[in-house]
Order: structure tokens, then C-alpha cells, then sequence
């Protein structure tokens, strides 16, 4: 029923990016067929497929690239399909006679979607990297932080999955619509170093506005001001304020107990010292609950920080339906949601070659095509 129903796409295996791609387009109804290493228990990070939630929505396949007859049956799997995803480094698929040359030679309307850290060209697209090693050099980890302190990695948020899968997702609905008209397929470039840049394209406009510094831990977004930060609480919670407009930092200082105080002007800089001071000693006067209770019915922008946990269990969370429980493993839902083509998770992460039977009947394949498949290497279900 998802928006894009009746989109076949073709994965083959990676980690981290390229599932969260996979998974983006199988939520939105895309037919997803993983195409499986036969066997590399090493790349799953999880040690259980059910754990590898990015691989939900997916039937699956096996081969052995290294081998001449799977990569023949690689390349009639793409033949029906309209999109690939890949996520080797340059070079790679090439040199295994599946690359952009080969597979659009064979399915010319075919999207090729490509998933690396540094892009395919460039001084350092052979190179390995990791997230923080590709918003280290786009610019956007040394501005995130406290003041006089290191860098902090967000997680691997930015690179790997905002940066990355979901700026290839975006490539390919954007690919895909082109093709319409012009009946051709093309290459997506996706590097997440790129991806990260463009992630902080407002900050790029207020450096240039010099309203931005360098320095980190000193700006309004990077908790340099005292009323976009967290606080700890008096349990040892913390609770994150974001009061920017004037009617909500008022609103913050009235709950807080300092409307009444004389106190610096919200945007006088040499002020925030003081300002933080005194709003760290008030949130230290209670506990995180009692917060939530003070702030409830409030627009002050100032809200709990919660575990994962806590956060499915949110009232909020639990009406708008935001997670939901496959094989006892909680996860994120799909997102964004739609009015008429309402995505969903069609299936648990499937094990090697699960159900890769029905999805080539499905592609299109007969018995006697299914059986030059499985002559060729290909595993399945």
C-alpha cells in the first residue's frame, strides 16, 4: 500500500547506510530483495538477523559474487529490476562485472544507487572511513560539543544515516521520477561526506552572516546559549530546554521561578554565564518527573530527556503509533506517514534466502528461469 508500491529494488549486502536505504524504500512499499553473502556472520553486528532491524521488509537471496555464475544470475536479477542498491567501495563492483556500464547495458531504466563515504571520484574515494571520520573532515564534527571540551560524535546519526541512506533514498525517488519521462536509468553518487555538508547548510549561511563562529560550544545551537542546552535534575535526569523565541523564554523563566529576579537580557552574551548558573541551580531543585509536571501544559520548549525506552513509552509516542514490535524486538516505525498510501513493515529482517522463491515469482521468473537461477549460485527458499 506505500507510496511506492510496485518498485522492485535490488540490494545487495552491506552495513550501516545502505540497510537504512533499504529499509526506507522497503517501508515505503518498495519489493526489496537483499541479495546475501552465503554466509558472513561477521558482518551482522547484532548476532541474530531478528536484531538487524535495518533489514526489515526484505525477502532474500544468496550468492557468491566471487564466482563467474552468480554474478550472471546477479545481473538477470537486475534486469527486472528498477533500482539497485550498492555499497562497496569504487572499483569494487566493476571489478565483479557488476557495475553501472553492466547492469544498465542490461536494464537501461535501471536507477543505480551508490553508497559510499567519500564518493566515487576524488583523492580519497579508495580510502576506508567511518562516520566520524566523514563529518570530521564535511566540517560539521568540530562544531558539535561543549565549549573547551572535544568534539562529540553524535552517535553515527549524521554520516551513516541523514547523510547517507537517506540522502541515496531521496537520490533514488528522485531518480526514479525522472525515468518516467525520460525512460532512462542513471547513477546515483551518494557520500555521506557531501551528505553531512548539506545536513548543515543553515550554519554555512550564518558563518558567512558571521553569526556563527568557529569556536564550538558558543553559538545558539551548540549549547553555547543558556536556553538551548540540558540540565541535570535533581535525580540525576536531565531535561533539555530550546526556549529561542522571546514568548517561550519567558514562558521558561515564569516555571522556573525566575520571572520575578533581575536577570541579564536573553541575548546579552556576556550575561549567559549567569544565566545558565541560575537555571542550573533551578532544575537542581527538583527531580526530573516533578519537571515534566511544571512544564506539561507549558510552551516553553522544555522537555525530558529520555532513554529509548522511555520514549516508546511516552504518551505521545504511543498514539501516534510511533514504534512498533517485530519478533519481540522494539523499533522505530515508518515515517513520514501518508494519507492514501500509508507505509508499513511487511516483515521481519529475513534470514539468508528466506522467501527469495516467492520473490522471484513475483519479479517475474518461471520455474525453468528459477531453475537456471539456482544452477547459477543463487540460494534460496
Amino acid at each position: 500500500m506505500g507510496p511506492l508500491a510496485g518498485v522492485r529494488v535490488l540490494e545487495f549486502e552491506a552495513i550501516g547506510p545502505g540497510p537504512f536505504c533499504g529499509m526506507l524504500l522497503a517501508d515505503m512499499g518498495a519489493d526489496v530483495l537483499l541479495v546475501d553473502r552465503v554466509s558472513d556472520p561477521a558482518l551482522g553486528l547484532t548476532g541474530e538477523r531478528r536484531h538487524e532491524v535495518m533489514l526489515r521488509g526484505r525477502r532474500s537471496v544468496t550468492l557468491d559474487l566471487k564466482s563467474k555464475l552468480s554474478v550472471d544470475a546477479a545481473v538477470s536479477l537486475a534486469s527486472r529490476a528498477d533500482v539497485v542498491i550498492e555499497g562497496f567501495r569504487p572499483g569494487v563492483m566493476e571489478r565483479l562485472g557488476l557495475g553501472p556500464d553492466a547492469l544498465l547495458a542490461a536494464n537501461p531504466k535501471l536507477v543505480y544507487g551508490r553508497m559510499t563515504g567519500w564518493g566515487q571520484t576524488g583523492p580519497l574515494a579508495s580510502r576506508a572511513g567511518h562516520d566520524i571520520d566523514y563529518i570530521a573532515l564535511a566540517g560539521v564534527l568540530n562544531a558539535i560539543g561543549h565549549e573547551r571540551s572535544r568534539p562529540v560524535p553524535p552517535l553515527n546519526l549524521v554520516g551513516d544515516f541523514g547523510g547517507g541512506g537517506m540522502l541515496l533514498a531521496f537520490g533514488i525517488a528522485c531518480a526514479l521520477l525522472e525515468t518516467r519521462t525520460s525512460g532512462r536509468g542513471q547513477v546515483v553518487d551518494a557520500a555521506m561526506i557531501e551528505g553531512a555538508g548539506l545536513l548543515s547548510t543553515m550554519l554555512w549561511g550564518l558563518h558567512a552572516a558571521h553569526r556563527w563562529s568557529d569556536a564550538r560550544g558558543v553559538n545558539v545551537l551548540d549549547s553555547g546559549a543558556p536556553w538551548y542546552d540540558t540540565y541535570a535534575t535533581r535525580d540525576g535526569k536531565f531535561f533539555a530546554i530550546g526556549a529561542i523565541e522571546p514568548k517561550f523564554y519567558v514562558e521558561l523563566l515564569q516555571r522556573l521561578g525566575l520571572a520575578d529576579e533581575p536577570s541579564p537580557a536573553q541575548h546579552d552574551r556576556n550575561g549567559w554565564p549567569v544565566l545558565r548558573e541560575r537555571f542550573a541551580k533551578a532544575f537542581a531543585q527538583k527531580t526530573r518527573a516533578e519537571w515534566e509536571r511544571v512544564f506539561a501544559e507549558a510552551d516553553a520548549c522544555a522537555f525530558p530527556v529520555l532513554s529509548f525506552a522511555e520514549a516508546a513509552a511516552h504518551p505521545h509516542s504511543v498514539a501516534r503509533g510511533a514504534h512498533v514490535q517485530l519478533d519481540g524486538v522494539l523499533q522505530p516505525a515508518p515515517a513520514p506517514r501518508f494519507s492514501r498510501t500509508p507505509p508499513e513493515v511487511r516483515g521481519c529482517p529475513p534470514e539468508r534466502g528466506a522467501h527469495g522463491r516467492a520473490a522471484l515469482r513475483d519479479w517475474g521468473f518461471d520455474d525453468d528461469a528459477i531453475a537456471r537461477l539456482r544452477a547459477l549460485g543463487t540460494g534460496f527458499d
